[in-house]
């Protein structure tokens, strides 16, 4: 059993994380969003935003600045995530400071801005927010939790601390 304070222990954690199913299904997940972002904004979301009021079509601009830099932080840390996985990047230098999420809040437009903005944008601020709540967590669980939390099964942590408590 792995003392929980070695790195290798929280090596382990990105690594194992880095190539199970759930990394698969958010990083394909988050691909497309990125992809269909693009589109939209490239396509019917710019002809949305040429019929909006002065306004509206300040808060649509400031909606998908926004937008797009949650789903350029996600995808960055995604492909981090890919890199240790496919072994160009170590667990270790996953977890600087520079490869992690950022904690901070971006504000969101008002409830009144975003009644006039296309539901094209908004369903996609909305879906890019979820997404990057959840790679939040992630990023969460694995980087911080992982240097002070016992490891993810209670049974194993019960052993290591019966172990060290009689020598073992």
């Amino acid at each position: 059993m792995q003392d929980i304070q070695s790195p290798d222990w929280r090596d382990d954690v990105i690594q194992d994380f880095a190539r199970s199913e759930l990394f698969e299904r958010t990083f394909q997940e988050g691909m497309e969003l990125v992809e269909e972002t693009a589109s939209y904004l490239d396509g019917e979301g710019r002809q949305e935003s040429k019929l909006l009021s002065r306004n509206a079509a300040l808060a649509y601009a400031a909606e998908s600045m926004r937008l797009t830099t949650r789903l350029m932080q996600v995808a960055s840390w995604l492909l981090v995530q890919r890199a240790v996985r496919e072994g160009d990047m170590a667990p270790a230098s996953a977890s600087e400071d520079r490869y992690r999420l950022n904690g901070e809040e971006v504000s969101r437009e008002t409830d009144a801005a975003r009644g006039e903005l296309p539901r094209g944008l908004t369903g996609l601020a909305d879906r890019a927010e979820r997404l990057y709540e959840r790679v939040r967590h992630l990023d969460k669980r694995m980087y911080l939790e992982s240097q002070t939390a016992e490891p993810s099964n209670p049974v194993l942590g019960q052993m290591d601390r019966l172990k060290s408590a009689f020598g073992g």
